[in-house]
C-alpha cells in the first residue's frame, strides 16, 4: 500500500479572510509565495471544495491508497478542515490517516485523547511525528491500552518503536534518509513484528520558506526513483510519500508550473512544459503499480 502526507493548511483572502501559509518568510502572495516551486493551480485554499476534489482525484489516479493528513491538535485550523478533507478523500475511495504533529503540550496522554476523537472520524492509522520527544515507556503505556488503531513512530530505529509499543515506523525526512538504509530498517522492523513504512520523496528545498541552505536536488527524477526502488527492495508493506503538497520544504509532487524565479519539474524523466507539471504524479502511478505487483501473490517480488 502507498500512503501520502497531505497538508490542509493553505488559505486565501477570498475564501479564508487572509493568506494562510503562502506568505512564509515574508513572501507576498499570490505573486510571490514561500516556496522554491509554484503550484500549477496557483496559491489556493485548502478549504475550497473544488480544490480538495481535484487533489484527491490526482492522488487516487496515482494509485495511492491512503491520505495522511497533517493535524495540529483539537481546535487547530487543520482540525477544522479534517472532516472536509476526509470526505473528499473517501469519495475517491481513499483511506484517511492522520499525522499528529508536535502541537504545544503534546504528551502520550493527550495523543490518547486525540486517538479517541479521531476514531470517531473514522481514522484508524495515526502517524506520530517527532515521537522521540516523549519517553518510550509513556508511549508503551498508551499503546498497551489501544485496540482497533495503529500508531506509527517517526523513527528509523526499530528498537525505539518497539520499546514504545508502536505498530510500525516511518522515516518521513527525505533529506536525511536517502533510501539506502530502507532494506536494513525494514529487516529490523520485521524481526520485531513492526510494520515498516519508509518515506520516499522527490527531494528537499526550503530556502524560500525558511532560509534552510540544505538541499537535496531532484536530479530530474532520479532521487525519487532511487528511493522508490529501495522501498521495494526492502519489501516494505507500506510506502509513505513525503509529500503531496508540503510546498515550504519542496517535497511536493502536486503539479507545479514553470515560472520565472521558481524551480520547476522541467527535465524530470525528459519531460518539459505542460507534461512536466504532473511528472511526479505520473511517475508515482508507475511506482505504485510496481508496488502492487510486487505485493500480489503472483508478483514474485521486484
Amino acid at each position: 500500500m502507498a500512503a501520502i502526507f497531505y497538508y490542509p493548511w493553505y488559505g486565501t483572502p477570498a475564501r479564508d479572510g487572509a493568506w494562510q501559509h503562502w506568505q512564509q518568510n515574508g513572501a507576498a502572495p499570490p505573486e510571490r509565495i514561500g516556496s522554491d516551486f509554484f503550484p500549477a493551480r496557483g496559491a489556493y485554499s485548502s478549504g475550497d471544495p473544488a480544490v480538495l476534489a481535484a487533489q484527491m482525484a490526482e492522488i487516487a489516479r496515482a494509485g495511492i491508497a491512503q491520505v495522511i493528513v497533517s493535524w495540529w491538535g483539537r481546535g487547530s485550523l487543520e482540525d477544522s478542515r479534517l472532516p472536509a478533507v476526509a470526505a473528499a478523500a473517501r469519495s475517491r475511495g481513499l483511506g484517511v490517516a492522520v499525522h499528529v504533529e508536535p502541537y504545544e503540550g503534546r504528551t502520550a496522554a493527550s495523543v490518547g485523547t486525540d486517538v479517541a476523537y479521531l476514531r470517531r472520524l473514522g481514522v484508524r492509522d495515526v502517524y506520530v511525528y517527532a515521537s522521540s520527544s516523549v519517553p518510550a515507556p509513556e508511549w508503551a503505556a498508551l499503546n498497551a491500552e489501544l485496540s482497533g488503531v495503529r500508531l506509527f513512530a517517526n523513527t528509523a530505529l526499530a528498537g525505539r518503536a518497539a520499546a514504545g509499543g508502536f505498530a510500525g515506523l516511518y522515516t518521513y525526512d527525505v533529506l536525511v534518509y536517502s533510501g539506502a538504509a530502507f532494506p536494513r530498517i525494514c529487516r529490523q522492523a520485521a524481526r520485531l513484528e513492526l510494520v515498516c513504512a519508509p518515506s520516499v520523496g522527490p527531494g528537499y528545498s526550503a530556502r524560500s520558506a525558511t532560509g534552510d541552505s540544505r538541499v537535496r536536488g531532484r536530479e530530474r527524477g532520479a532521487v525519487y526513483d532511487f528511493m522508490w526502488s529501495q522501498a521495494l527492495r526492502a519489501a516494505a508493506p507500506v510506502v509513505t510519500i513525503t509529500s503531496y503538497n508540503e510546498w515550504h520544504e519542496g517535497t511536493q509532487i502536486e503539479p507545479a508550473r514553470a515560472r520565472p524565479g521558481y524551480e520547476s519539474y522541467d527535465g524530470a524523466w525528459g519531460l518539459r512544459g505542460a507534461p512536466a507539471e504532473r511528472a511526479y504524479l505520473d511517475r508515482t502511478a508507475y511506482w505504485t503499480a510496481r508496488l502492487s505487483r510486487a505485493r500480489s501473490p503472483a508478483g514474485g517480488g521486484m
